[in-house]
């Protein structure tokens, strides 16, 4: 079932208010994320991956300091949880474990009870690496693959890595249709360090949109442009509250500039830190952003602008409970309600990647 996205129109046209800002345009995809149960043959955010049968399922090789924090949990007791609190949230009435929950409870113990029967694995033990996203060309024509290739994978570590705290990914470019005996059964880590490295598998409805550079990205003339008060007023442009006309940057950024959420392309999410330029080690190329792993798909307050119609009422529902939000579908949380970026060589994807917090 075909399900859509639909972004609202922009309070204002930012080329008709700032004819300068054109050439900064930017094409992007939003990918507006959904619960669902994407097969391998479709594009996802969690979902399964059409991984060759003959293929080592990617491990990262890095040390991970196994301890028992009291808090790590099992990629099944994860899935567990999340299920009771969507219950939860369906029937506030409800509380507590069913029978079926509680069963497949003991079951994952079990497992897990066995696994550590000798022992925690050591630290030098290769993790298997968690499915983030699978993207078709076919459905993200935005995508720019090498080659006869067709789809991205986008996979991470469920640890966090030094020095900036955040699990590591490995991206992978293939032909679809050179896939023929299909992974059935793919390995998982015994544990995630953090739930919100676990994404709920999701399917999507791609959007194509434009995106303007975030204020920080802007030179000092474009900047004094887009803070010139009297552009503003001439086009009677309504910003909201007296706070915006003080500084109408601020209204750029939340409404005009770079949509928050799961998008491949467009501009940075800039706001952590000052603009940070990636480089390739390989050609000294500045990298492009290709896909950005959003933990919330449009912001609180003023950032609800960028739900999409269908999720409006939604939206501005009140009583979210059990991290039931809509604006939380894949239930990956990176950094402090962060965003990861990837970014590639613009002139070989197949160039090593970057990624970034921000």
């Amino acid at each position: 079932m075909v399900f859509v996205r639909t972004t609202p129109p922009r309070p204002v046209d930012v080329t008709a208010l700032f004819p300068e800002l054109a050439p900064l345009a930017r094409p992007a995809m939003r990918l507006h994320p959904r619960p669902g149960a994407p097969s391998v043959g479709e594009s996802s955010v969690g979902g399964p991956l059409l991984w060759p049968a003959d293929e080592p399922w990617p491990h990262c090789e890095a040390s991970h300091l196994h301890v028992d924090s009291g808090f790590r949990q099992s990629p099944a007791d994860v899935r567990l949880k999340r299920r009771m609190q969507a219950r939860w949230h369906r029937d506030h009435n409800g509380l507590g474990t069913t029978a079926e929950e509680a069963a497949v409870k003991e079951r994952n113990a079990a497992m897990l009870a066995e696994r550590f029967a000798v022992g925690p694995p050591p630290a030098d033990c290769p993790v298997p690496m968690l499915p983030v996203a699978q993207l078709y060309l076919r459905d993200i024509p935005l995508l720019r693959p090498p080659g006869q290739a067709d789809l991205l994978q986008v996979l991470w570590c469920p640890y966090d890595h030094d020095p900036h705290h955040k699990p590591s990914t490995a991206l992978f470019w293939r032909s679809a249709a050179a896939v023929v005996d299909i992974l059935a059964t793919p390995p998982e880590p015994y544990e995630v360090n953090d739930d919100g490295y676990l994404p709920e598998p999701c399917v999507l409805a791609p959007e194509a949109i434009t995106e303007y550079p975030n204020s920080l990205d802007l030179s000092p003339q474009m900047l004094r442009v887009v803070e010139d008060w009297s552009r503003w007023q001439a086009a009677a442009v309504d910003v909201g509250n007296s706070e915006h006309a003080d500084c109408p940057r601020d209204f750029y950024d939340v409404h005009l500039a770079d949509a928050p959420g799961w998008k491949v392309g467009g501009w940075a999410p800039w706001g952590r830190t000052d603009p940070n330029p990636r480089y390739c080690t390989v050609c000294d190329v500045q990298m492009v952003p290709l896909l950005t792993i959003a933990s919330r798909e449009w912001d609180g307050g003023e950032g609800h602008s960028w739900a999409p119609y269908e999720d409006q009422a939604a939206a501005n529902a009140a009583g979210h409970c059990c991290g039931q939000s809509p604006s939380w579908p894949t239930k990956v949380e990176v950094g402090s309600t962060d965003n990861m970026q990837l970014y590639i060589c613009p002139t070989s994807p197949e160039h090593p990647h970057a990624d970034l917090i921000q």
